[in-house]
């Protein structure tokens, strides 16, 4: 298995939890804790995105 693999699989998992990071904090109604999870989620799925397409495509 291609080491580029697990470390996208790795930023997709860190991705979900600030998904479910942001749903809980915008039940919390706490804005600081909820724009780091925002930010969070949007780094971590661009970079497992663009990790896993790299992978695929072969370059």
């Amino acid at each position: 298995m291609n080491l580029h693999i697990v470390l996208a699989l790795l930023f997709l998992a860190v991705a979900l939890l600030a998904v479910i990071s942001v749903v809980r904090q915008m039940k919390f109604k706490n804005l600081f804790a909820l724009g780091f999870s925002a930010i969070t989620a949007l780094v971590f799925g661009f970079f497992s995105i663009a990790t896993i397409i790299s992978v695929l495509s072969g370059s």
